[in-house]
Order: C-alpha cells, then sequence, then structure tokens
C-alpha cells in the first residue's frame, strides 16, 4: 500500500496553503486524479524584466529524497519559450498536474510547505 496522496488531493492542499497564505493558485492543467504527479509554476516580479516564471519539479536523489527543484526558468528575452515548453511538458505526460503560484517568496513557501525549508 502506497503512502502517497492522491494527485487531486495533494493538488487542493497547494491550492489551500498558498490562499490561506495570501496568494493565487490555479489548476493550469489537470491529470491522472490518482497517480498523477505534481509541477508548479511560480510567477516573480522582477524590476528588470517583470513578471517571470519558474518550473518547479520533484526530482529523486540517490538517498530517496525527492526536493523540489527548478526545472525550467522563463528567459527574458524569450518568455513564449517557457509556455512552448510547458505545452510540450503536458502533451508528454498527460498524468502531469500543473498548478500555478502567485506568491510571495516562492521558493521559501515551496520548502515549507513541503517539509524541506
Amino acid at each position: 500500500m502506497s503512502t502517497r496522496l492522491p494527485a487531486r488531493i495533494e493538488a487542493q492542499g497547494w491550492i489551500r496553503a498558498v490562499q490561506a497564505a495570501g496568494g493565487f493558485a490555479m489548476v493550469l492543467h489537470k491529470g491522472d486524479p490518482d497517480a498523477g504527479t505534481i509541477a508548479l509554476v511560480t510567477l516573480e516580479n522582477t524590476a528588470e524584466h517583470g513578471e517571470l516564471a519558474r518550473l518547479w519539479e520533484r526530482l529523486p536523489q540517490a538517498d530517496g529524497a525527492r526536493p523540489w527543484t527548478v526545472t525550467k526558468a522563463q528567459d527574458p528575452e524569450s518568455k513564449q519559450e517557457f509556455n512552448d515548453y510547458i505545452a510540450r511538458r503536458t502533451a508528454r505526460d498527460p498524468d502531469l498536474w500543473l498548478l500555478e503560484l502567485t506568491i510571495a517568496d516562492a521558493q521559501q513557501f515551496i520548502g515549507n510547505f513541503a517539509g524541506e525549508g
């Protein structure tokens, strides 16, 4: 028996936690309700380039840990390339849940919510 939460429950948890912290969250792509994986897109406001996105995914480590890691960052010179990458990523993995989080200090929030911080 797996101790992993169904993806739909984990997605709801992320959304509620972001909202409780004063942020905004939404589902960009619904995957398999039970066995899907979760990926997060965070939005960060920068003085130089406006809003930039980052894709966070859990990456397995040799010790069995699966920390949240930025796997793709939006290039300020080619914002569309990030959107194209996301479209390809969800097309390749229809079970993937993609959540967008708009929250201050996303890195710290993700680490704290996931128990990594």
